[in-house]
């Protein structure tokens, strides 16, 4: 994405910060600043939001900013509370730990932890944008010329349209152009891994699985993690197994085979529930180097944009509403210094994410062991108190904005 010369800082701000991106962290960033009255354009390349994505969790340090967003009501009738994670040995079916969710995390974070649909979530924080005075939001703007100066910043489109903000925030996603364009970001890799995803009608779950929990089935070639969504109507799945091929598609459908050969050599409950889905998206797994910085200027990285997160530790969005809670916060403390502000944030945030992100990869390895270190695993998991478990994770679910 080229600068060009597009003679317009002379040009009064279209608003104070130009967002690049609709996403929930797009969309999460311009509520949190137009509640401190901070005016927002965000800048999406789709025309239409149509639905995409399966299940969603969102752990404490998550639902206490939507909260803070004002759309936790709107989206309570729609989230599923499950009372506990079941991690199980996918070859055996033997259920390993009860790690309690529910009450007790609610009790000991002061938020709850929550399962819901991606569009769901999706489609609450639109209509919160959409109805805010503060914040504008235009489709169909795919930015291809970022042009920063002294007093501010405008993007431009392939079709003359040009938007203008005292500051630009990317939260265009993985493979944000803005990212890889100007800051000294490395390019993605491979994990070598893929997940897929399906949504399917809880009626045809088999009974024994029926349970009101997050479950995690673990073995070395591939796990799968689900649990009910939109008030128990519906399970979200998602099946994750190494991978050589590398697709640049969000939604590329699989043949059921590429779920079948690793399934055989799991225990009958799981094969039945995997048979299920008539259809199954797959999408490749990337990882990034930590991002050298994540603002330059009056520019700044938000989201998967600044710290793609791997999805094992199921807090790849949640980083992301993390982000725009102190964004905002900066954003009010420093709102004469944009650049100084957008500095702050990312002192903030920097060291936060990379513990996250380095957390969610070692949880992957853990879901993957085989021979003797699964077997280490799985004792380790019989016998240590399920509420000690949990309690290694407080520094995750215990964040709180400030």
């Amino acid at each position: 994405m080229p600068k060009q010369n597009l003679a317009t800082n002379s040009k009064a701000p279209d608003a104070e910060v130009v967002i690049v991106g609709a996403g929930i962290g797009g969309l999460a960033a311009a509520l949190a600043m137009a509640q401190r009255d901070v005016s927002c354009h965000i800048l999406e390349r789709r025309t239409t939001f149509e639905p995409e994505g399966a299940g969603i969790q969102l752990g404490p340090n998550g639902t206490r900013i939507l909260g803070e967003l004002s759309i936790q009501d709107a989206l309570a009738p729609l989230a599923g509370v499950p009372e506990y994670i079941d991690a199980r040995n996918a070859a055996t079916g033997a259920s390993l730990a009860h790690l309690p969710l529910g009450g007790w995390i609610e009790a000991r974070h002061g938020a709850p932890y929550w399962v819901l649909h991606r569009q769901d979530l999706h489609q609450a924080l639109l209509q919160a944008v959409q109805n805010n005075k503060n914040i504008t939001i235009t489709t169909g703007f795919s930015p291809t010329f970022v042009e920063p100066d002294e007093k501010g910043v405008t993007v431009a489109d392939n079709n003359g349209k040009s938007i203008r903000g005292h500051a630009l925030v990317a939260a265009d996603g993985i493979r944000s152009q803005l990212r890889d364009d100007l800051f000294d970001g490395l390019p993605l890799a491979f994990a070598h891994k893929s997940a897929a995803r399906a949504v399917i009608p809880a009626n045809k779950v088999p009974a024994e699985l029926g349970q009101n929990a997050t479950t995690i089935w673990m073995s070395p070639r591939a796990h799968v993690v689900h649990y009910p969504v939109r008030g128990g109507q519906d399970l979200a799945m998602i099946f994750v197994r190494k991978d050589s091929i590398a697709s640049d598609d969000w939604s590329t459908s699989v043949p059921r085979s590429w779920i079948t050969d690793v399934a055989a050599e799991f225990a009958a409950p799981l094969k039945q529930l995997l048979s299920v889905p008539e259809q199954w998206k797959k999408w490749a797994l990337f990882e990034l180097p930590p991002v050298p910085r994540w603002n330059k200027g009056n520019i700044a990285l938000l989201g998967d944009a600044a710290h793609p997160t791997l999805p094992f530790l199921a807090q790849g969005a949640v980083l992301a509403l993390e982000d725009a809670a102190i964004l905002g916060r900066r954003i009010r403390e420093s709102r004469n210094d944009i650049r100084r502000a957008l500095t702050a944030y990312a002192q903030a945030r920097r060291h936060r994410a990379s513990r996250v992100v380095a957390a969610a990869k070692s949880n992957g390895r853990i879901y993957h062991l085989d021979g003797p270190m699964a077997a280490a695993r799985d004792t380790t998991l019989r016998v240590t108190p399920a509420r000690l478990l949990m309690a290694r994770y407080d520094w995750v679910y215990g964040w709180r904005p400030h």
